[in-house]
C-alpha cells in the first residue's frame, strides 16, 4: 500500500505539501488506472514490475492521514511493512528523496497523525525533499504554497523518480531500494 499525503481541493492541488498527491497522480495516468472514493481516501490499483500497488490519497486533509492509513492497513490485512508513506520533506533539499524504513515524524504532522493512529513509526517512508527558503514562522504558508517557477520546469522529472523509488520500494523491498533510491 502506497499512502500519499496531500490535501484535497483545487487550492492545494500544485501545493509543495502535495507532492505526494502528484506522485500517486503520475502511478496512476502511467498505469490507465482511476481514482475511486473509498472510505478516508481516493483508492486505486496498478499492477507493475508483477506486484500490485493500492494507491491511497486520504480525503481527511494532512493532520489526520493515520485514519486512511490505519482503515487500509486493516481493510487489505496488511502488515505495517507493507506501507509506504510519500510525503514532502523541509529538511531535504529541492527534489531530494530520502527512503527510509522507520523514523521519527520530524514535526510533520501528517506523519504524527500516522504514528498516533497505527501506533508505530516502523513503516516505510519516501520523502521528497522541498527545501526550507522561507521565512521564520512562515513553514505553513510555504508548504501550503505552489512550487516556484524555477522549481516547476523540471518537477514532472522529479515526480517521475519519485514513483519510479514507490515502484523500488514494491519489487525489490526495503533494503534493496534504499541503496537504489539514497545514492548521492
Amino acid at each position: 500500500m502506497v499512502l500519499c499525503l496531500g490535501n484535497i481541493g483545487p487550492e492545494y492541488a500544485d501545493t509543495r505539501h502535495n507532492i505526494g498527491f502528484m506522485v500517486a497522480d503520475y502511478l496512476a495516468a502511467k498505469h490507465d488506472a482511476r481514482f475511486e472514493i473509498g472510505r478516508h481516501a481516493f483508492v486505486t490499483e496498478i499492477k507493475a514490475k508483477g506486484k500490485m500497488y493500492v494507491l491511497v490519497k486520504p480525503t481527511t486533509y494532512m493532520n489526520l492521514s493515520g485514519k486512511a492509513a490505519a482503515h487500509y492497513l486493516t481493510s487489505l490485512k496488511l502488515e505495517k511493512e507493507q506501507l509506504l508513506v510519500v510525503t514532502d520533506d523541509l529538511a531535504l533539499p529541492y527534489a531530494k528523496l530520502r527512503l527510509k524504513g522507520k523514523g521519527s515524524a520530524g514535526g510533520h504532522n501528517g506523519l504524527k497523525s500516522i504514528q498516533e493512529i497505527i501506533g508505530s513509526d516502523e513503516y516505510a517512508r519516501l520523502r521528497f525533499g522541498v527545501d526550507a527558503n522561507f521565512p521564520k514562522g512562515r513553514q505553513v504558508d510555504y508548504v501550503l504554497d505552489p512550487f516556484s517557477a524555477d522549481e516547476r520546469i523540471d518537477l514532472p522529472l522529479h515526480i517521475e523518480k519519485a514513483a519510479d523509488a514507490v515502484l523500488a520500494f514494491g519489487a525489490l523491498g526495503i533494503e534493496r531500494a534504499m541503496n537504489v533510491v539514497n545514492v548521492k
